[in-house]
């Protein structure tokens, strides 16, 4: 580890590791640095990521995708299952991914580019002079050795402290905190081919349960809940220890994870003097599904690109960066975080009879065109009563602008 470089990363997940790639690739001397001994583990992700999201930066590896995914399966809180089948979500719908396999690729991508990778290596204090981040004061081992770079990366996950040590409020209200857990499940009864959505209030509240296939009998078994609905008796983990006793009572458990994502808006701005904010650490994962992956891939590479041309002309304060904050919120991803935000909230506050009816409604619909946008329109139209209450929280109106 050299003392000095052009980028430093602090972190290693799909986001710090595009973003070291790229800037690599065109020749800057990247340090990305990882706090956890392995990349990669643990996993604290459902793992799944759609198709054609995937396929703009990479076409995947065998060894990436634990299960393809051709249809989805949603569960009113009355147990109707409504079916998604490829002619309704699109002919390829998104795969179930080994994260731990996938994430060690990436940074030995990153690290074939040229970048230096550190593990088990803690950036413990931004270097601050005259308000601008300078690089970071790293521990590894219990040995601390300052790194001095000419633009830093804070790529550090929903936890994102290097972002609030350098002067970024990064504060998620407990709201808007989904807390999850989530079992690795072998010798359950599941369509290998179908992800599984459960919802409801006294299944998972402000939230939903999801069954993300990775094999044969294999999957993902996991629950998030509204950070606000917790409470002793009734904590993530007890409400994913009923389901899986009333519906995989003989399925064996190989992993628990723990861990929670903002469901919240993006950070007011992901830029400073010579600081870019990535993936989740910006929060943008999305408020409606809690999903990241697409949305550290994005801001990774769209980091890459804009830090690398702001480190060519010699200046990366935050106006020089400010193309990468603007970029990232008018593209498909930040209209999606918007609009999502927005109908997140009103789902969130719907009771079970309106769930039921939202869920039995969609499942009438032959939408040739289906995704977020026209299936909340379509529920809009098939359920007056509904609609009204979504229109009185302005959700029609936002949608009708998009």
């Amino acid at each position: 580890m050299k003392r000095e470089y052009d980028v430093l990363v602090v972190g290693g997940g799909p986001g710090g590791a595009l973003a070291a790639k790229t800037f690599a690739e065109k020749g800057y001397s990247v340090l990305l640095t990882e706090k956890r001994p392995a990349i990669g583990a643990p996993v604290r992700c459902a793992e799944g990521v759609g198709k054609a999201l995937m396929h703009e930066f990479f076409k995947p590896e065998d060894r990436w995708v634990a299960a393809e995914i051709e249809k989805a399966n949603i569960i009113a809180p009355d147990g109707f299952k409504m079916e998604l089948e490829p002619e309704k979500a699109g002919a390829e719908v998104g795969y179930v991914l080994h994260r731990k396999v996938f994430d060690r690729d990436l940074v030995w991508m990153a690290a074939g580019a040229g970048a230096d990778i550190q593990v088990k290596t803690r950036a413990v204090t931004p270097i601050m002079e005259d308000g601008a981040v300078k690089g970071a004061i790293l521990n590894q081992g219990g040995i601390a050795q300052e790194v001095r770079a000419g633009l830093t990366i804070a790529a550090d996950g929903v936890e994102s402290k290097f972002a609030r040590w350098c002067g970024v409020d990064t504060t998620v209200p407990l709201r808007e905190m989904e807390t999850c857990a989530q079992y690795l499940m072998t010798g359950i009864d599941i369509d290998a081919h179908a992800t599984e959505f459960y919802v409801g209030n006294n299944i998972a509240p402000g939230g939903y349960v999801w069954i993300f296939p990775k094999g044969d009998k294999t999957a993902n078994v996991g629950i998030g809940v509204g950070g606000d609905r917790c409470k002793p008796g009734n904590r993530p983990i007890d409400y994913l220890n009923r389901f899986v006793a009333r519906n995989f009572p003989n399925g064996k458990t190989i992993e628990l994870i723990a861990g929670g994502v903002s469901i919240c808006q993006p950070l007011p701005c992901t830029v400073a003097n010579n600081l870019m904010i990535v993936g989740d650490a910006a929060r943008v994962s999305d408020p409606l599904t809690g999903g990241g992956i697409y949305a550290a891939l994005y801001t990774g590479k769209l980091a890459g690109d804009v830090g690398s041309k702001a480190i060519e002309k010699g200046d990366t304060s935050t106006q020089a960066l400010m193309p990468y904050d603007e970029t990232w919120r008018a593209s498909y991803l930040g209209k999606a975080l918007e609009r999502n935000y927005q109908i997140k909230e009103v789902f969130v506050k719907l009771n079970d009879d309106d769930l039921n009816a939202i869920v039995h409604s969609v499942s009438k619909m032959n939408l040739s065109d289906f995704n977020t946008l026209n299936l909340i329109k379509n529920i809009i139209a098939a359920n007056p009563k509904l609609a009204i209450k979504l229109g009185k929280a302005g959700l029609k109106s936002l949608l009708d602008s998009f």
